[in-house]
């Protein structure tokens, strides 16, 4: 027996039918169907191994980073509010799309509901401005801290990072905003299968049976205005940071100070790095397999809330004493 597609499988959660096709009172669907990683179906099982491991060890790492900070006051300052900021946005974008991941890979659980669809689109797109802003936070940080370090805290004042970071919060949710109201807009007449592992922008404008042009090009300055702001700021901000190391009297001095901020370097690479290959896979790799391009996709929003506390655990001085201060206790 010839076996049925699964597009013909799937068509009882298809939003409309054959009769439907030639009318034009047309309503947004009630459920999308998440493919996960087509091409590795097969494999969905093995690749959920890695992707489960990632995640327990991005939630116990983030937490951790959390509790040293909150339980040690040495380390109530600017550049640590800064990075449990960071703690908390890796915490959200990893859970907005690991469980539901997961429930593909283990349970074959591929429907989504439209608006809870819509939701994990905002919040993927909010968090990520929100992540990038919290780097550029940073960056300004390490730049008061190296460049004019005896006003870094009447500068950084607690009001002042409370400011900072309320800013950064309405940026990437006020920006964010136009994603999911436009999406919601659009007619969706086709399909309602999703060719990916989460509810990604264009893959479910993609869906629509109208010109989503302007999904699209809000989509694509977003990303690439707000991106290049942030890391020309970043940028400029090293630049001066390099500027004042390299003019200290002594080598050792010159060490120390660039110690201070290797681990916000090593971060920013872990975030922009794949942010950057997943948006030129996307907009130029069109002979990439689609199973890599979505893999690609999936490592950009999994792997940096795992690598964060790790550099930070292992590269800040203050929290690697402090961790081995409350294992040594425990142990003894």
């Amino acid at each position: 027996m010839q076996e049925t597609p699964f597009c013909l499988r799937v068509g009882h959660l298809l939003p409309y039918s054959m009769s439907d096709s030639n009318t034009t009172d047309f309503t947004n669907p009630s459920t999308f169907i998440l493919m996960g990683i087509p091409g590795l179906e097969a494999a969905h099982v093995w690749i959920s191994i890695p992707f489960f491991t990632i995640y327990v060890l991005a939630v116990l790492g983030n937490f951790t980073i959390l509790l040293v900070v909150k339980t040690e006051p040495s380390l109530h300052g600017p550049m640590y509010y800064f990075l449990c900021m960071l703690a908390v946005t890796d915490l959200v974008l990893s859970t907005s799309i690991l469980p539901k991941i997961l429930s593909i890979f283990w349970f074959n659980s591929r429907e989504i509901d439209f608006h809870v669809c819509l939701t994990q689109m905002y919040v993927i797109h909010c968090f990520s401005a929100m992540e990038s802003g919290i780097f550029v936070a940073m960056a300004f940080d390490r730049y008061v801290a190296i460049c004019d370090p005896l006003r870094h805290s009447t500068i950084l004042t607690n009001t002042v990072v409370a400011k900072i970071g309320l800013a950064v919060v309405l940026r990437g949710s006020i920006l964010s905003l136009p994603c999911p109201i436009l999406a919601r807009q659009w007619p969706y007449c086709r399909m309602n299968i999703i060719p990916h592992s989460y509810c990604e922008h264009i893959a479910v404008v993609k869906l629509a049976c109208t010109d989503t042009s302007v999904s699209s090009y809000y989509s694509l300055s977003f990303a690439f205005l707000m991106t290049g702001l942030d890391v020309s700021f970043i940028a400029m901000s090293y630049i001066q940071i390099l500027r004042a190391i390299f003019s200290l009297p002594t080598k050792d001095a010159q060490l120390k100070s660039f110690g201070t901020c290797s681990s916000h370097l090593c971060a920013i690479l872990t975030f922009y790095i794949p942010d950057l290959f997943s948006s030129l896979t996307h907009r130029f790799g069109h002979n990439v397999p689609r199973h890599f391009f979505i893999l690609s996709a999936n490592v950009y929003l999994v792997v940096p809330p795992l690598l964060h506390p790790l550099i930070y655990g292992v590269r800040t001085k203050e929290i690697r004493d402090k961790l081995l201060q409350l294992f040594t206790h425990k142990g003894v």
